[in-house]
């Protein structure tokens, strides 16, 4: 059975701008169906790191809280924090990034939640039982909510091909743990040259698995439980993720995570992606190169594997912009996240998550005028 895929371009008049279709998307999708009264609501979103311009406008996210306080929802806005460190990778620093790209509350109208907490250490341990994991580590405050609007830059990422509804669900809920378990089977490695023997890691790390010795630290993987407080607490950046999953692997645990952000919510998620300013890279980075391909639209769906599907297709229905990163695959049909990034498998993650029961990958295209 095919799902449908609601779809605004970005055509635009006086008698309807283009926020008031995003209005009407979020209508067609059934946004006062999920929603209900007085329910709490997580709109999560990329606030993008400090110096990345390709995210989401937030007067586009205003509507959105608009139309779900419309349907009588308490809507809030939320990330989980990074993994690496960054100016993303605590709630203070997460947050404070977040209104300097402008997400703040006289803006959007809604509150900033980060998920998993302070330090990333907020989490819900959710059972799954599936073939990488049998529990999945997401932010509480996600998991705590009553719906799940999931809004995602849809673009070009170096690991999944694209980034979309699955990959901001997946893991942009995880909590750092979580995050950590879907790229590396190792403890982080510690840089002997630039560790100066400071002695944060190991007051930080709640499992004693780190110890100061010779004034150089050591992590025991024995111990370690992979929370990695230790990367982001390092004033020298010493220590480091080993990123050493497999690409096929790591698309099916961003997948699992997927299920497990979505348990109990299947009936009360929409997905939404915006595919405009379509970077070649995560908004993660703190500079983002030109667009591959011109502004397209957004699509929403209840059902996130078709809606990256959809998403992947109507990026590949179009010519490439001239003078970007992109040199192959760049015709109308070409693939361009197999152009950007020849060693990934991108349909793997659609692929099982169709097998998960997730979603579909078979849809109808609805174009709302």
């Amino acid at each position: 059975m095919k799902s449908k895929v609601f779809f605004i371009d970005l055509r635009a008049s006086q008698k309807q701008s283009f926020v008031d279709k995003i209005g009407q998307l979020m209508a067609s999708t059934g946004v006062a169906d999920i929603v209900g009264k007085r329910e709490m609501v997580a709109v999560k979103l990329h606030f993008g790191e400090l110096g990345n311009t390709a995210f989401i406008r937030p007067v586009y996210l205003r509507k959105i809280v608009q139309e779900i306080k419309a349907a009588g929802g308490l809507p809030f806005l939320t990330d989980a924090n990074t993994l690496y460190a960054g100016t993303r990778s605590d709630a203070v620093n997460h947050m404070t990034t977040a209104v300097h790209n402008g997400f703040a509350y006289s803006v959007v109208e809604a509150p900033l939640v980060i998920a998993d907490g302070l330090r990333g250490k907020t989490e819900t341990a959710v059972p799954v039982n599936l073939k990488n994991f049998q529990e999945v580590y997401i932010g509480s405050e996600i998991v705590q909510a009553d719906c799940l609007i999931s809004v995602a830059h849809f673009k070009g990422h170096e690991l999944s091909g694209f980034g979309g509804a699955i990959k901001n669900l997946g893991m942009g809920c995880a909590s750092r743990r979580g995050k950590m378990a879907q790229h590396s089977t190792l403890t982080p490695k510690v840089v002997e040259l630039s560790c100066i023997g400071c002695g944060d890691c190991e007051a930080h790390c709640a499992q004693e698995a780190i110890a100061v010795t010779d004034e150089i630290a050591a992590i025991n993987p024995e111990t370690c439980v992979g929370c990695g407080e230790c990367i982001v607490i390092c004033p020298n950046d010493a220590v480091q993720v080993q990123w050493n999953q497999s690409i096929p692997v790591f698309l099916e645990n961003m997948v699992e995570y997927t299920a497990g952000v979505l348990k109990g919510k299947t009936q009360k998620a929409l997905h939404l992606n915006f595919i405009t300013n379509v970077s070649p890279g995560c908004d993660c980075y703190a500079a983002n190169d030109a667009p591959i391909v011109a502004d397209i639209g957004v699509a929403a769906s209840i059902d996130p594997v078709a809606l990256d599907q959809a998403s992947a297709d109507l990026v590949n229905q179009v010519p490439a912009l001239a003078g970007t990163c992109l040199k192959t695959n760049t015709e109308p049909g070409g693939d361009k996240f197999t152009g950007l990034y020849p060693k990934v498998d991108w349909p793997l993650q659609l692929e099982y998550a169709e097998e998960l029961g997730i979603g579909t990958r078979v849809y109808e295209l609805v174009k709302l005028d």
